[in-house]
This record gives structure tokens, C-alpha cells and sequence, in this order.
């Protein structure tokens, strides 16, 4: 391999201004899908089942990678890698399935929003970082857009609950990024999403095989579990580590705030979701608070 060509500062150097914000756009473009595919998927499959077949085609994809760096994960690291799995992949991907099958698409997206301000939280609770009066304003600005969110209604149905399981999801996300700064610091990423992705997989293949839909399901819905799986998991990792190589992580993590955009204009195109007053209230809130969150002191 030539090492010039594949370090971060020469293919800065070399690729043209326009493709970074590109990149950024199309990742937002299909994060937010993920929560369309899951909204089309879930009521057919169900949670454990669809996340089940999301994990599998995600780890498959991300398979070539984990074989290149396979002398780098001794057997002894594996255990830790289910562990994070479970938190940063199995269980939130549950959470956001089984609120996809009880509010709009945007719902998860918006929650989903909130990962960047429980990271910093989990940190400062349980890991001894300092946080910074900023953001302990834009928490308590984000919490207030999340019970905006979870007082709305959709139909005349509350979406409470699914609020709560995309908040939890979020906190569990917080945690994850956590034990991964801690705990994998130096593998290969992508490796590394190949090995909890397979690991999470593997823990929810009882759960899938116990909850497997005894009807048939349709083509529609095996199309959406497909693409969130292939494109949404595997191939979005890809990209995202490429663009964190070539433009560091503060600037990759910008497409957080296009992914609740993106969920709720597919929704609305594809689906004809409506779009509440109670949704633009919320997001704006939580985007807002994010973004005041990462601004320079």
C-alpha cells in the first residue's frame, strides 16, 4: 500500500472541496432512511427479528475488514467486544425497531439526535470527564425538546413510549462510544463495527428465532430489512470512517444533524407521514441544543 496516498493529509490535499460536504449530505441522506426502512420493516418482522437480519447483513459487509486486521483481535478482547455490541449496537437497535412500530419515522430520528449530549453526560457520571457549563445548558435545553416530543400525539395515539425507547437507545449509545474510546482505541474501526456487529448478531439470534413472524413476510419488507442492513449498516459504517480519516471526527459527526431532517422528508415523501408542530418544536430544540453543544468556547 502506498502510505502517502492513503494517509488523511495528502488525500485532503487531493480531493476536491465539494466532496466532503457531499459525503456528509448522502451519510445523512441514508442514516435517515435507516428510520424509514425500520418504520416499513418492523410491523412485519418485528424488533428482535429485524435487528437480527440488520446486524447480519451489516457484519457481512463489514466481514473483509475484521479478516485484514484478524491478528489484531486475540481471543481474549472478544468478550469485551460482545459486551459493547450489546450496548452500542443490539439493544438500541431493539429500541428504535419497537418505537419505528408505534410513531413516525422522525420520532427515532429526532431522539437519535440526543446521543452527541449523553455522551458527554455518561462521561462526566461515570467516567470522571469534565463537562462544561455549555453543555450542561444544551442537556437540559435537549432534555426539555425530548419531552416536548414524548407529549405529542400521532393520530391521537401517544407516542410516549417509542419517545422513551429512542431516548433509551441514545443513553445506550452514550455509554457505547464511551467503552469504545477506552476499550478498542487503536483497532481498526471498521474492524471493530465488524466484530460487535457479528458478536450482536450472534446474542440476538435466540431472541429472532423465538419472535420469527409465523406469517409470511411480504417483499416490501424484506427489501426495507435488506437495505438497512446493507446500506444503512454496513456500507454507511464504511463511508463514515473514510470521512473521519479525511476530515477528523468533529466534522463527521455534522451528519447528526442532518439524519432527523433526512428521516422526516422520507417519511413525508415516501410514507406521507405529516409532519407536527410538536416534531418541529422538538427537533429544534434538540438539533439546537447540539449544535450550541460542539461550538468553540
Amino acid at each position: 500500500m502506498n502510505t502517502l496516498a492513503s494517509s488523511p493529509v495528502f488525500e485532503a490535499r487531493t480531493t476536491p472541496a465539494w466532496i466532503t460536504p457531499a459525503e456528509i449530505g448522502l451519510l445523512g441522506a441514508v442514516w435517515g432512511a435507516s428510520f424509514l426502512f425500520m418504520r416499513v420493516a418492523a410491523p412485519e418482522f418485528g424488533a428482535a427479528a429485524l435487528v437480527d437480519v440488520r446486524l447480519a447483513l451489516g457484519a457481512l459487509v463489514l466481514l473483509p475488514f475484521l479478516w485484514r486486521a484478524r491478528a489484531q483481535f486475540p481471543l481474549r478482547i472478544w468478550p469485551k467486544l460482545a459486551l459493547i455490541g450489546a450496548i452500542n449496537s443490539a439493544v438500541p437497535f431493539v429500541l428504535f425497531a419497537w418505537a419505528a412500530q408505534r410513531s413516525p419515522a422522525g420520532v427515532g430520528a429526532i431522539c437519535n439526535s440526543m446521543t452527541v449530549l449523553f455522551t458527554a453526560l455518561v462521561g462526566f457520571l461515570f467516567f470522571r470527564e469534565k463537562i462544561s457549563l455549555r453543555r450542561t445548558m444544551a442537556l437540559l435545553v435537549g432534555f426539555a425538546g425530548v419531552v416536548v416530543l414524548a407529549s405529542g400525539k400521532t393520530e391521537g395515539a401517544s407516542i410516549g413510549w417509542a419517545v422513551a425507547a429512542g431516548t433509551g437507545a441514545a443513553v445506550l449509545y452514550g455509554f457505547g462510544i464511551n467503552l469504545v474510546r477506552r476499550h478498542v482505541t487503536g483497532l481498526p474501526a471498521a474492524a471493530v463495527a465488524a466484530s460487535t456487529l457479528g458478536t450482536s448478531a450472534l446474542l440476538m439470534l435466540p431472541f429472532a428465532i423465538a419472535q420469527w413472524p409465523d406469517h409470511a413476510i411480504s417483499a416490501k419488507a424484506w427489501g426495507a430489512a435488506a437495505a438497512l442492513g446493507v446500506m444503512c449498516t454496513g456500507f454507511a459504517f464504511v463511508f463514515y470512517y473514510r470521512l473521519i480519516a479525511r476530515v477528523g471526527p468533529a466534522r463527521a459527526a455534522t451528519t447528526t444533524y442532518l439524519v432527523p431532517l433526512f428521516a422526516v422528508l422520507w417519511a413525508w415523501m415516501l410514507l406521507g407521514e405529516a409532519v407536527t408542530a410538536t416534531m418541529l418544536l422538538s427537533g429544534a430544540l434538540i438539533l439546537g441544543s447540539v449544535a450550541f453543544s460542539q461550538k468553540a468556547k
